[in-house]
């Protein structure tokens, strides 16, 4: 291939320069001559969308101008009255540019007021755009007064409409007006969220304490088994088994609880981890309606052979009576506790444990939403060091002090108990009887819930305060291994410690036997649940 020599196309692209350069100067003096020289008439004003770069150059073409006609002697004085009247409308053409392009670059919802402004610039463009309005600025025609007098009319209703929509408008570009109507906004919301935050954990409490309508049809098949069969359920009484019953070198465990499947859960998983479960008492206390249902379970578990369980009603102890406990007095007392009073009594019976069991020196008490995965024989045997309570303490993994349950504003509160101290937790308790006795804990507890009367120390009905304030000071900390909390409110338990956990507690409102159950949990809990009951079958209980 043949290569052009490069002198052939040099000298026409060097003549090209030298007329390049001409020529751009003869442009811009022809430019400049008629920018100095040009007398027409005014070009139309820009609607609010013009270019920055137009708006520019019309400002510097009305200079010119003003400047050429301020140099004609002969100049009409009407002229300074019509270039006044042009001068004030492009000033609020451009106002109301100003206030569209800020509306778009905020992004405001505000298209209503968008509009509006772009439409009164475009209205008054229009004004100005008339031929009889464009003549007015004709130095070579005589001014119509008649025209003055149409732009000046016209211009001052479009005026008083711009100014009032600039006051409607003064919200949206009034930084003080935005910032205390963002304020009203974030609390409206605010107070949104807590009322809904408040709805939800109320709708939660409904769900967690409401009964399903298998459990139920699960307690009235009991029932009607009871019924059915009264000679087959009657009362007995068998020596040897009454006797293990009050038998302290056995080892006892206490429920107290209304739900006969959380119940029967809780002695089976105790049982079937145990390495001596002959040596096991179970004691079940319940109200007066669940009775038969939790014996006529009992005595159908097939689960639990051998095993010595004592199933009694809250009414056959006697101690239990308004005369004698004050939140009985209270309950009874408050007609919106009416119907919930015995399900309260029952969860604080366990303040009364030492007298419901007087020849007893060391129990267990296991709550109805736990289920045991080790032997806990040696709960038992462990040193008590002179405590009355053994638990797990909350304030490591949980942030739980005095300070979350009780009210430190109160002067005897604020005496008595620092708002730091840790707090423990139900579900997994060790008490020692003997000490209990000595150390008058029931008469402690009384004190405290006499002087609660009037719920200025915490919550009536609350289970958690009293016990705190109770045994205060009398409590010995568990290892975390015993209890591991949370299955009812906290996903993120790992599976490796739910595994070496002697016992797992579905603690909060997501109860395994519920829909609102976290299905990452369920299985530790159904393994125990005796689907081969007959009783279960027929109330469609899904594994």
């Amino acid at each position: 291939m043949r290569i052009r020599s490069g002198n052939r196309y040099g000298a026409p692209k060097a003549s090209a320069h030298r007329l390049f350069v001409p020529t751009m100067l003869v442009l811009v003096f022809v430019t400049a001559a008629a920018l100095v020289l040009y007398n027409g008439s005014e070009p139309v004003l820009h609607p609010a969308r013009v270019a920055k770069t137009q708006v520019r150059s019309s400002h510097l073409h009305d200079y010119v101008a003003r400047t050429i006609r301020a140099l004609q002697s002969d100049e009409d004085p009407a002229k300074d009255k019509i270039e006044a009247l042009f001068k004030q409308a492009r000033d609020y053409i451009h106002l109301l540019n100003t206030y569209a392009n800020h509306a778009r670059r905020a992004k405001l919802d505000a298209v209503k007021q968008l509009d509006s402004f772009v439409d009164q610039a475009n209205a008054v463009n229009e004004v100005l755009s008339r031929p009889q309005i464009q003549a007015l600025q004709d130095d070579s025609t005589k001014v119509d007064e008649e025209a003055v007098r149409i732009l000046e009319k016209e211009l001052r209703d479009r005026i008083k409409v711009i100014r009032q929509l600039m006051t409607d408008a003064k919200e949206l570009f009034d930084n003080q007006i935005k910032i205390q109507k963002l304020e009203d906004t974030i609390f409206a919301v605010t107070d949104q969220l807590s009322r809904a935050k408040k709805q939800g954990e109320f709708s939660s409490l409904i769900a967690a304490r409401s009964t399903p309508k298998s459990l139920h049809c699960l307690s009235m098949r009991l029932l009607e088994e009871r019924i059915s069969n009264e000679e087959k359920y009657a009362e007995l009484d068998d020596e040897v088994t009454s006797r293990s019953f009050h038998d302290p070198s056995l080892y006892h465990y206490v429920i107290f609880s209304d739900n006969v499947l959380g119940a029967s859960v809780v002695v089976n998983s105790t049982v079937f981890n145990a390495d001596h479960p002959e040596k096991y008492v179970f004691h079940i206390v319940t109200d007066k309606m669940n009775f038969w249902v939790m014996k006529v379970w009992f005595k159908n578990s097939s689960l639990i052979n051998n095993t010595n369980i004592e199933v009694k009603s809250m009414d056959d102890f006697s101690v239990i009576k308004a005369s004698y406990v004050p939140l009985l007095q209270q309950l009874e007392a408050d007609y919106k506790y009416k119907f919930i009073k015995y399900r309260i009594m029952l969860k604080h019976l366990r303040f009364y444990l030492s007298e419901m069991f007087p020849k007893l020196h060391r129990v267990v008490l296991l709550e109805d939403d736990v289920v045991v995965q080790k032997d806990l024989t040696p709960l038992f045997l462990m040193d008590m060091e002179g405590k009355v309570n053994a638990a797990v303490e909350t304030c490591s993994a949980f942030n739980q002090h005095y300070g979350n349950f009780m009210n430190f504003s109160h002067p005897l509160i604020q005496e008595k108990f620092d708002p730091d101290s840790c707090a423990w937790a139900y579900g997994v308790n060790v008490f020692d009887l003997d000490t209990w006795r000595k150390m008058k804990c029931t008469e402690e507890y009384h004190y405290w819930q006499t002087q609660n009367e009037n719920q200025a120390l915490w919550k009536l009905g609350d289970l958690l305060p009293p016990g705190l304030v109770t045994f205060h000071k009398k409590t010995k900390i568990l290892d975390s291994f015993w209890h591991v909390l949370g299955l009812g409110h906290d996903p993120n338990i790992g599976s490796a410690q739910l595994k070496r956990a002697g016992v797992i507690h579905y603690s909060g409102n997501m109860k395994p036997w519920l829909d609102v159950a976290m299905i990452q949990y369920r299985d530790y809990w159904t393994k125990y649940v005796d689907y081969g009951m007959v009783f279960i079958q027929m109330c469609n209980f899904g594994h």
